[in-house]
Formats: structure tokens, sequence, C-alpha cells
């Protein structure tokens, strides 16, 4: 009951007022709140409204809309319906062309350095403009004027209204693809900022920006400021002056041509003039050449001759020293040396082996003798003459002295063939010592 009597009695409402609170859900609605100094209002834009909008709302934007009051159940909450907006001072399409240029211009796609300049002598061009406006009879009447050669191919389209951006992006596409046109023209003549829309259109901009070929534009006239004049390669104020600046002049071309043809003929004429002048000398000096060459062969045979006999005189002197040295090699050849050595063999082998056999006798003789002595200095022999070596048990010392053992004590006593263990009975000590 309470959404209905709002609805009856707020039918149609018009408020203005600041964005807040913005919010675009995945939807397609807009939601967001009006307020100006003293209160405020929820708002919610639906998709179908929100889709026709011209520019893009923002946080703080003062709007003027228009609605319904209506009422949102779940939560009691009351709103306002809106199906209008514009803003406040601005109109909504010079607002959405600001918005628009900002955006693009950040992306880079009015950055200079990415512009082209225009082919000095292009051999077609496309234009897409309306075929029945005066834009298009303006273009064909300079562009044939000024260069009657010129291939011209018109890509007809709507430059205004509904569907027209569709239809001049895809000319501009179909007019980039390989080996159509050198160059592109892509105008209207004048009109208001509404009839220009389409030249602002964000899918128009993008195409003329990736535009493979060069582009003019040439929309409306000198006052006019389009997007697509920013994302041109060059924008011309008028269609005529596009078409001025696209089209060279075919008869100062030609003029050009026939000035060049004359300065290349005479070029060409003083060329060919001083090298026959040249060939003339060359030959006069050719015939001092070929008696040089004369004379020089000439005194090649002669040098022919004289190495030839240099060179059988030389191989006759190394046939005679080649003999020499060969009879001097025989005289100190190593076999006769060996010849006469080994007669001397047998005598000193006989040498050798009397003064090996002596040093050996000799050598065993001091053997023996070092043997006696050493025989003579070993305890072993000593033992082996009845003598013994007593040695304490524990520690295996050799006993000197008789104080060394006590009574009792076991000691151990070493012979020339074994030991014996013995006990000591009694220890006598010399009193001489």
């Amino acid at each position: 009951m309470i959404r209905a009597s709002l609805e009856a009695d707020f039918a149609e409402v018009w408020l203005e007022g600041e964005i807040s609170n913005l919010r675009a859900p995945g939807s397609g609605h807009l939601y967001c709140t009006l307020k100006d100094q003293t209160s405020q209002i929820r708002a919610v834009i639906f998709r179908s409204v929100a889709v026709r909008l011209r520019f893009g709302l923002e946080e703080g934007l003062h709007v003027v809309v228009r609605g319904r009051l209506s009422v949102y159940e779940p939560r009691g909450e009351y709103q306002v319906i809106l199906d209008h907006l514009e803003p406040k001072g601005r109109g909504a399409l010079q607002l959405a062309f600001e918005q628009l240029k900002r955006r693009l211009e950040t992306e880079g796609l009015f950055d200079g350095k990415r512009k082209r300049p225009l082919p000095a002598l292009p051999r077609t061009v496309g234009i897409v403009t309306s075929p029945t406006g005066a834009a298009v009879r303006d273009l064909i009447t300079v562009l044939q004027r000024r260069c009657p050669i010129l291939r011209i191919i018109i890509a007809p389209v709507q430059v205004q209204g509904t569907g027209s951006a569709e239809q001049i992006t895809a000319a501009i596409q179909a007019l980039n693809r390989p080996g159509v046109v050198d160059v592109i023209i892509v105008g209207r003549g004048g009109g208001s900022l509404e009839d220009l829309w389409s030249f602002n259109e964000e899918a128009v901009v993008r195409a003329i920006a990736g535009s493979r070929v060069p582009i003019v534009s040439a929309v409306g006239h000198e006052t006019d400021v389009t997007l697509a004049d920013f994302a041109a390669d060059v924008r011309a104020p008028t269609p005529s002056a596009a078409a001025e600046m696209v089209a060279p002049v075919l008869t100062e071309i030609i003029e050009r041509l026939d000035m060049l043809t004359a300065r290349c003929r005479q070029a060409m004429t003083s060329l060919c003039l001083a090298q026959h002048q040249r060939l003339d000398l060359l030959l006069a000096r050719l015939d001092n050449i070929r008696f040089r060459i004369l004379k020089e062969a000439q005194r090649v045979d002669y040098a022919v001759a004289g190495m030839r006999e240099a060179i059988r005189a030389r191989l006759k002197q190394a046939v005679v020293n080649v003999q020499a040295w060969t009879r001097a090699l025989m005289s100190k050849s190593p076999a006769h040396q060996v010849c006469r050595d080994l007669v001397l063999v047998p005598q000193l082998q006989s040498r050798l082996i009397a003064a090996v056999n002596h040093g050996l006798t000799r050598k065993a003789e001091q053997t023996h003798a070092y043997l006696g002595r050493l025989n003579g200095l070993s305890p072993l022999a000593i033992l082996h003459r009845g003598y013994g070596i007593l040695e304490t048990m524990p520690g295996r010392q050799v006993i000197r002295d008789a104080g060394q053992v006590s009574v009792g004590e076991e000691i151990l006593a070493r012979l020339a063939r074994g030991q014996i263990r013995c006990s000591v009975e009694e220890v006598k000590l010399d009193s001489s010592v």
C-alpha cells in the first residue's frame, strides 16, 4: 500500500543533485545516492536505461534527473527509479565527448609518434562518406581536377543516425585490406554536435587509430572538432582541403618530370662526350702500350734463353758434386770401421773375464776374513765356549752384578743351545769391588 501510494502521488519527479556511492554490479543496473547540502535519496537506473546513456556516471557529477518514486520492499526503503539523466550546465554529448577523449588519450590513441606521413604519389584513394552529400562531390571534383589519373574508391556509409558508426567502422576495415588503397579520406559536411556524433563513437576512433593505411580526417568545417580528428594521421579543415592534401597536381608533376628528363638528357650527353674523349685518349695510349709490350716480350725471350743455359750449368756442377760426395761418404762408411774393430773384441773379452775373476776372488777372501772377525766378537761364539748369559725374570735385564738379585728370586740362564730357569739360593757379593 505504501509503494502504490508513493508511485501514484509521485509518478514523475525532477531532481537536481550530486551523485555519490555509485555502484555498478554485473547485472548492468546502476545504484547511487543523489544528495545536496541538506538531504539525500537513493536512486536506481535499470540496465535498459543505463545502456542508452551518452556519458558515463562518476562520483561528484552534478546532474538533473527525472523519475518516479517507489519503495524497495525487502528493506523498506524508498528510492527514485530514474529514466532520464543529463549533466547540470553541460550537455550529455559534450560530457561524453570529454570523458571518451580523456580515456582514449590515456591509452595513447592520439599520440603523435604513431601518426604516419601521407604517400607522395598515391595511385588509389579510398573515400568513406555519404554517397549523396555535398562532401563526396567536392572530394571527387578536387581529386579529378588535381590528378585525373587517380583511382577513386568510394565506400558509401551513413554519416549520422542509428547504425552509422558501425557502417563507418566496417568501411575503414574493408579499405584496409592489402593492396586496395594507398590513403583513406574519412569525412562529411558540417553539422551540429549531434549530427557529427558518429565520428566521436569509440568504435570509429579505434578503427581509425588501428588502420594500416594513412587516414585523413575531414569531418565538418574548420571549427568542428571530433575524436576522429585526433586519431587520424592528418586532419583537414574541410573535405576539399583533404583532397588537396592527398592528390598531387598532375600538371605540376608532368612539368617537373619534363624538367628532370631534360636535365637527365643533358647530363647523359655531357657524360657520353666526356667518356668518348677519354676513350680516344686511352686508344692513343694503347698504341704506345702495344709497342712497349713487344719490347718487353723480346726481353722475356732473352731472359728465358739465359735461364735455360744457367740451369744446365748448375745441373752439370751438381752432378759432379754429388759424385765427389758419394766417394767421400763411402770412404767414411761405418761398415769399414766396424770390420776393423771386430778383431779386437775377443782380446778385450778375455781380458775382461780375467779381471772380473780376480776381483771376485779378492772380494771372497775379504769376506771370509770379516766373517771370522765377526764370529770372534759375537756373544753367541762365547756361549759356544761354555759360557751363559743370566737375565732377570720379570724385566729380562742382563745380570752383571750379584747385587741385582736376591735369595729365592728366579733368574733365566741363556746357553748356546736352550735356556735354564734357576732359583737363587745364596748371593755372595765381591767385597773387592
